[in-house]
C-alpha cells in the first residue's frame, strides 16, 4: 500500500509538473504570436518600445514608391519631349541623266532650341541638297521642315519648322565640362523604329580632333567632346546632355573601329547662331577668310605644328578674303582676337559667331617671330571660296 501511495504521489507530481510546463510554453507562443500579428497587421500602431531598425513591410513598399529616380531617369523625362527625328528625302546618284533616279531616305536626330520650332542637327544630316525634310515630335506629330543654315566643317545645321509651343531644351556651358562627369544620350540609332533611345555614360575626354572627309575634301573637326554613351547611326544631331538636363554637345560621329568612342560638338559654338535666328530671324555668317589648325592636330601634320604652344596655325587662306587683304599670311599663328585668347578653331568661331558681317576685330598674330595687331573688316560668307595652302 505504502509503495502504491507513492506511485500515486509521484504520477500526480509528474502531471502536474507537465502541466505547468505545457500552460508556460504556451503563453510564451501566444505572446509571441500576438506581437507579431500587431507589428505587422495593417493599420497597427508599432508599440513605442519598438526601436524601428527593422522596417515594416508596408514602410518597405512606401520607400520602394518613393525611392527617387536616377539622373538619367530624371535627365530622360524632362528632355524627351525636346528630341525630335528629322527624314530627308535626297536623290540616289545623278538625277540629271537619269529621270527616274531612285531617292532615298535618311533618318537622324536633332534638338528644339526654341519654343518656335528652331532646331539644331548636323549638316550630315540635314544639310546639303534635298528634296523634302520631316519632323518627327515627341507627341506623334509629323511636319515638313527647312534648312536655313548649315557648316560641312562644323557638321552643324538649323532647321525650322512652323509651330510654336514647344519644348526647347536648356543650352549648358560646354567650357566647364570636365572629364568624368555623367553624359547622357538621347537620339534615333538605327532609324525612327529606336527613336528617343536614351544612353548614358562619362566624358572620356576634351579637345579631340578627329579627321574627316567633307565635300571640299579631307578637313579636322576639332575641340570635340568625346563620350563613352553609345552613339549609333541616326543618334547624329541629337543632344549629349549634362546631370542638370542642359546640351552640352550635339552628338555627330563614332569610332567605328572601337567601342565607345562617340563624339559630339560643343554646344558653345552655337549659341551666338541660335541667338541670331531667334532675335533677327536669319544667320549672316562673317567670314574672315582662313582655315587654323590648333596644337591638338600636330600628330595629322608633319611637323609643322609640333613647337605651337599657343595660338592657331593658319594653314588655309582664301587670297581675296579679309584676312589675306589686312595682312595675314600662310604659317602666321593667330592668338587673341578682340583680346580673347584663342588656342582652338572652334574658340574662333564662337568670337566670330557673335559678330556681323562688316564688323571689325583685332587680331593679335605672330609671323616670323614677330608679333603683330591688325584691325580686320570681316566679310559675308556666301557660297564656296577656295582656301589656297
Amino acid at each position: 500500500m505504502l509503495g502504491g501511495r507513492y506511485r500515486q504521489q509521484g504520477f500526480l507530481r509528474m502531471f502536474l509538473i507537465s502541466l505547468l510546463t505545457s500552460l508556460v510554453v504556451g503563453a510564451v507562443f501566444f505572446v509571441l504570436l500576438g506581437y507579431e500579428n500587431f507589428v505587422n497587421s495593417p493599420g497597427q500602431r508599432v508599440p513605442e518600445s519598438f526601436d524601428g531598425t527593422v522596417p515594416l513591410p508596408q514602410q518597405i513598399a512606401v520607400q520602394t514608391q518613393n525611392r527617387g529616380t536616377t539622373v538619367v531617369e530624371e535627365v530622360a523625362r524632362a528632355c524627351m519631349p525636346g528630341v525630335v527625328g528629322i527624314s530627308v528625302l535626297r536623290p540616289s546618284g545623278s538625277m540629271i541623266f537619269n529621270s527616274n533616279g531612285e531617292e532615298q531616305w535618311g533618318v537622324g536626330s536633332g534638338v528644339i532650341v526654341s519654343s518656335d520650332g528652331y532646331i539644331l542637327t548636323n549638316h550630315h544630316v540635314a544639310g546639303g541638297k534635298s528634296k523634302r525634310i520631316i519632323v518627327s515630335l515627341a507627341d506623334g506629330r509629323n511636319v515638313d521642315g527647312v534648312t536655313l543654315w548649315s557648316d560641312p566643317v562644323l557638321d552643324i545645321a538649323v532647321v525650322k519648322i512652323n509651330l510654336d509651343g514647344l519644348t526647347a531644351l536648356p543650352l549648358g556651358d560646354s567650357s566647364k565640362l570636365n572629364v568624368g562627369e555623367p553624359a547622357i544620350a538621347i537620339g534615333n540609332p538605327l532609324g525612327l523604329q529606336f527613336q528617343r533611345t536614351v544612353t548614358s555614360g562619362i566624358i572620356s575626354a576634351l579637345n579631340r580632333t578627329i579627321q574627316i572627309e567633307t565635300e571640299d575634301g579631307i578637313n579636322y573637326m576639332e575641340d570635340l567632346i568625346q563620350t563613352d554613351a553609345s552613339i549609333n547611326p541616326g543618334n547624329s544631331g541629337g543632344p549629349l546632355l549634362n546631370s542638370r538636363g542642359e546640351v552640352i554637345g550635339i552628338n555627330t560621329i563614332k569610332v567605328t573601329a572601337a567601342e565607345a568612342m562617340g563624339f559630339a560638338i560643343p554646344i558653345n559654338v552655337t549659341v551666338p547662331i541660335i541667338q541670331r535666328f531667334i532675335e533677327e530671324g536669319e544667320f549672316r555668317e562673317p567670314y574672315l577668310g582662313i582655315f587654323a589648325y590648333d596644337r591638338e592636330v600636330a600628330p595629322f601634320i608633319d611637323g609643322k605644328l609640333s613647337e605651337l604652344k599657343e595660338g592657331i596655325y593658319v594653314a588655309h587662306i582664301d587670297e581675296n578674303g579679309p584676312a589675306y587683304k589686312s595682312g595675314i599670311r600662310l604659317g602666321c599663328v593667330m592668338t587673341h582676337v578682340d583680346g580673347k585668347p584663342v588656342n582652338t578653331m572652334m574658340q574662333l568661331r564662337e568670337i566670330l559667331y557673335t559678330k556681323k558681317p562688316g564688323d571689325k576685330i583685332r587680331v593679335t598674330h605672330v609671323s616670323k617671330g614677330k608679333t603683330e595687331e591688325l584691325e580686320i573688316t570681316l566679310g559675308e560668307k556666301d557660297g564656296k571660296v577656295r582656301l589656297t595652302r
